[in-house]
């Protein structure tokens, strides 16, 4: 199991998959961040949605606002709906992909 730079958890089953962080060959770099999984439909890809918070100036006051983003789903690390998950960015992996999930953190639905 090679070592991204990242302390997570490392995940217990190993995997083929040359786009796994941890047993690929796939480097991880930039952002790490955090969201729900909203959906799992696709093969080895899932939705994520991120909550964040934008300030106004004209108002003084925050906007609550999401995003959707796309991340590749090892299949060492097996997650479904409604799971809470750290991700990181890595090179683009499709036209649409840029990001690869690295933890999972809890089960919240």
């Amino acid at each position: 199991m090679r070592n991204i730079g990242v302390s997570v958890d490392a995940p217990s089953k190993v995997c083929t998959d040359p786009n796994c962080p941890f047993h690929g060959s796939i480097p991880v770099r930039g952002r790490i961040l955090e969201g729900i999984v909203m959906s799992n439909d696709m093969k080895g890809t899932v939705v994520i949605k991120r909550d964040y918070y934008h300030y106004v100036p004209k108002y003084l006051r925050y906007e609550r606002r999401h995003s959707r983003l796309l991340a590749h789903n090892p299949p060492c690390i097996d997650v479904n709906l409604g799971d809470k998950v750290k991700i990181m960015e890595t090179r683009p992996l499709s036209k649409a992909v840029s990001f690869v999930i690295i933890e999972k953190k809890t089960n919240e639905q």
